[in-house]
């Protein structure tokens, strides 16, 4: 362990020919100046004893005077780590573009980096170089001993990915903290480190035309993005900045029309998350603290923009307060006592909805949401009023959703709150409390992101449980997010109706026997008497648990955070998203197929109903034998057929030949030989014209609806008067015809009876037929013009009174006469 000290000159990085980019990155990264600077510097190395000193070469005042500038900008470096991110006063975004001296940080990281930077892989991006190290010595150790402890915990493979690496120190730090939200994010530093993390995940290797062939060239990261792989991957590993099941949607919100999440959005996403937490707190102590056992989550002010609280078809202002629990609302009023009332929101037959509002009863107005605790109690009809659009409202209906699919959740896939099993399972206890806080720091996202005006098309797609309610596989996540909430280590022995929960438990999953519980990746149990939802006994969810078995692959750092693997609520929130993505893509194409205009959506019907017509065509080509020898083909072919018994064979042989048919188009298709506008239906639009033009052809069609509902009334209405007898003579005729039928068609073979139905179509238009046929129709129609219709009786319109009931009219009555007093019975009985 002896060691003695000398100083040489400072040998090159192992980059090839070239100095390492320095920028922003410099920060975090490790940069090198030209190799002319470097000709003069030197280092401290450390010999073994063997090794002899030569004091004579060493510059006392050279190596003083570099200890004294590492240390000065150690200490430089260090204050602006340590600088805070949010500053009191102004309420301003922190400034991402206010960067350490790069010259400074420079020197400094040059001796700070201790991993090797070429890998068998490749060389590592400045990137992951910067957060290998930070996260490392955040660790309390050097990036090259955490990349020796991480060797030893994992193969081969997953130690030659540089990613991996960036992973494990990265979520060794974070694994520290069970906080709400993660303290360190009020830093700048750690911001950046974060975002500089991401993009380290995101390229971990530097790519041939970057910049270590271009020297002197700077690099910085303000510039660069975070895509969506590496945003899910790295964001929801942070307390309190998103989640693993609604993280996809949050990049959509954050990236925008930009593809890709800026360092300055990012910076600002965090400031406001920070922002509304400070002042929910704040809040929370000076207006809100008779609430007890509540916490507060959003105010909607009464002076600004006030929400309209509509009651008999009048509205009435007033301030509306959300908290994890219930709505409160004060309306704004004469009094100086304001009188605040409250709705629950934890009930099971609580529910919120989307509703038209306007005076007199008129839906003038869609800026408004119904919210309702139970059937007996008031519907709360709330408009919020916003000159820019519809957007509070949706936001809105997202808070009131999220906070009633908690509890939904919550009496779903928790256990019961008198279930004494809860104290048999290590922080099963806390698993509501758990549950809250996710669905507080969701809304908690959803204001920051309204308040960047960076929302989604439905801002419900941005809450947890609100969107898992609407979403395909959203079951499968409930569950595994049970399992993180109440799943914890038995603490002791619990039976279960006579059997032992300490039972062999396979990992990662659910067992076929009912008596088995389900165990995270940690070991975390979740008993089997809690899974009272009706979605642990489907198809899916018994797949899903029994696909999740497989031997563990990566480094488990905590329930959360698992490195190279995913743990079981990310597999859930990924297969989830994959299905999404579908439904989102149907549902895209019924959005693009609902064509507006009557004359549109005929010509969209005759075109879809285009092969059917070519056939009919074709059949009465060949029944009027415009081509004979093709008819007779036809009729050979039909009759053998028939009289060979092969008439069951028929349908499967079309079926047959659809399928072949369809298998040889997606075949073609493959190969790319049908052209990209096969199986586009191709429509022309309708001629323009003016508004007088429009309305006089909705009325003609119309006209023309009402005409054809008229004729086809008409139809069934003789066709009732049949049945019931309504003309006797007809009834009769009708009758016998049937009775004829029937017993035709049980006397005589059914080959017999299609044959001569065949026969009889294609010889109608013949000579010998043809004036037979024409007398028949003629005789039909006439007797048909002669049956009359059901009689109709049209009612006028009643009113409420005279539609109820004769009991209610009674009543109607009897509140109607004067009451008599006892007094008053008293007198007649004595003057009787």
């Amino acid at each position: 362990m002896h060691s003695k000290f000398s100083v040489t000159p400072t040998q090159k990085w192992p980059y090839s020919h070239s100095t390492l980019p320095c920028g922003d990155f410099c920060r975090f990264g490790v940069s090198v100046r030209s190799q002319v600077e470097h000709k003069h510097r030197f280092k401290l190395v450390c010999q073994s004893l063997g090794d002899r000193w030569k004091l004579s070469e060493i510059d006392t005042a050279a190596v003083q005077e570099q200890l004294s500038s590492w240390l000065f900008k150690t200490r430089v470096f260090l204050n602006e780590v340590a600088s805070p991110l949010v500053k009191t006063g102004g309420g301003r975004s922190p400034d991402p573009g206010d960067p350490i001296d790069d010259e400074d940080v420079e020197d400094m990281f040059m001796g700070e980096q201790t991993i090797q930077s070429r890998t068998p892989n490749g060389y590592l991006s400045v990137a992951s170089i910067a957060s290998i190290e930070q996260f490392s010595r955040m660790n309390g150790m050097t990036g090259q001993q955490m990349q020796q402890i991480f060797k030893a915990l994992v193969t081969e493979s997953m130690h030659g990915d540089a990613r991996n690496l960036v992973e494990y120190c990265c979520f060794r730090f974070l694994s520290r903290d069970n906080s709400e939200v993660h303290p360190c994010l009020k830093e700048l530093a750690f911001q950046r480190l974060i975002f500089v993390t991401m993009l380290a995940w995101q390229s971990p290797y530097e790519e041939e035309n970057d910049s270590y062939y271009e020297p002197l060239k700077r690099i910085s990261f303000k510039t660069k993005l975070v895509y969506e792989e590496a945003f899910v991957r790295i964001a929801p590993a942070v307390s309190g900045l998103a989640d693993r099941v609604t993280a996809h949607n949050l990049f959509k919100a954050l990236a925008g029309d930009e593809g890709g999440v800026s360092f300055k959005t990012w910076s600002t996403y965090i400031s406001e998350v920070l922002k509304v937490h400070e002042d929910r707190k704040v809040n929370q102590a000076q207006e809100f603290s008779h609430l007890s056992g509540e916490n507060l989550l959003c105010i909607a002010p009464s002076r600004k923009r006030p929400v309209l609280k509509w009651t008999n078809n009048m509205a009435w202002p007033g301030k509306l307060t959300l908290t994890d629990k219930a709505l409160y609302f004060e309306a704004i009023g004469l009094k100086e006592k304001k009188e605040v009332r409250r709705l629950d929101l934890t009930g099971r037959a609580s529910r919120v909805e989307k509703v038209k509002v306007g005076p007199l009863g008129s839906g003038l107005f869609d800026s408004a949401v119904s919210v309702t605790s139970s059937d007996k109690s008031e519907t709360w009809v709330l408009e919020f009023v916003d000159l820019a659009g519809e957007m509070r409202r949706d936001v809105w209906f997202a808070f009131i959703s999220e906070v009633i699919a908690l509890y939904k959740f919550m009496r779903e896939y928790g256990p019961e709150r008198s279930d004494p099993s809860v104290e048999y399972v290590y922080g099963a206890s806390k698993g509501n409390e758990r549950a809250i806080t996710s669905a507080v720091n969701s809304i908690t996202r959803l204001q920051a992101l309204q308040f960047m005006r960076k929302l989604l098309d439905d801002p419900a797609k941005l809450v947890q449980f609100s969107y898992l309610q609407n979403a395909p596989y959203g079951d499968i996540v409930c569950q595994t997010l049970a399992l993180n909430y109440w799943g914890g280590q038995l603490v002791t022995k619990y039976s279960d109706s006579g059997t032992r929960a300490m039972q062999k438990v396979k990992p990662y999953g659910i067992s076929t026997d009912s008596s088995l519980h389900v165990v995270d990746l940690d070991g975390s149990v979740f008993l089997r008497k809690w899974m009272r939802s009706p979605s642990w006994a489907t198809s899916a969810s018994l797949a899903f648990w029994k696909s999740s078995l497989p031997v563990r692959k990566g480094v488990l750092l905590s329930k959360n955070l698992v490195v190279s693997d995913q743990t079981l609520v990310e597999r859930a929130a990924r297969i989830c998203k994959q299905k999404y993505q579908v439904v989102e893509k149907t549902q895209a194409t019924i959005d693009a197929a609902m064509i507006k205009g009557i004359p549109s959506n005929i010509d969209l019907f005759k075109e879809l109903m285009l092969p059917l017509s070519i056939i009919a065509q074709n059949f009465e080509k060949l029944r009027h034998w415009e081509d004979p020898p093709l008819t007779v083909t036809f009729l050979v072919l039909a009759y053998t057929l028939i009289f060979r018994n092969m008439l069951s064979y028929i349908f499967p042989a079309t079926l047959m030949a659809m399928g072949a048919s369809m298998l040889l188009l997606k075949g073609l298709r493959e190969q790319g030989r049908l052209g990209r506008s096969f199986g586009k239906v191709t429509i022309r639009d309708q001629p323009p014209s003016n508004t007088i033009q429009q309305i006089l052809a909705v009325k003609q069609a119309m006209l023309d609806v009402e005409s054809f509902l008229q004729k086809i009334n008409v139809a069934l209405l003789k066709v009732r008067n049949i049945l019931v007898s309504g003309q006797p003579q007809v009834t009769t005729e009708v009758a016998v015809v049937l009775l004829s039928a029937a017993t035709a068609l049980l006397l005589i073979p059914f080959k017999y009876i299609l044959s001569f139905v065949l026969f009889d179509l294609f010889t109608r238009e013949l000579e010998f037929r043809r004036a037979m046929v024409k007398r028949f129709m003629a005789l039909l129609k006439e007797r048909w013009d002669t049956v009359p219709a059901a009689p109709v009786v049209v009612l006028p319109h009643d009113n409420e009174q005279a539609k109820s009931p004769p009991t209610q009219k009674k009543e109607l009555k009897d509140k109607s006469k004067p009451e008599t007093s006892p007094g008053s019975n008293l007198n007649n009985i004595h003057k009787n």
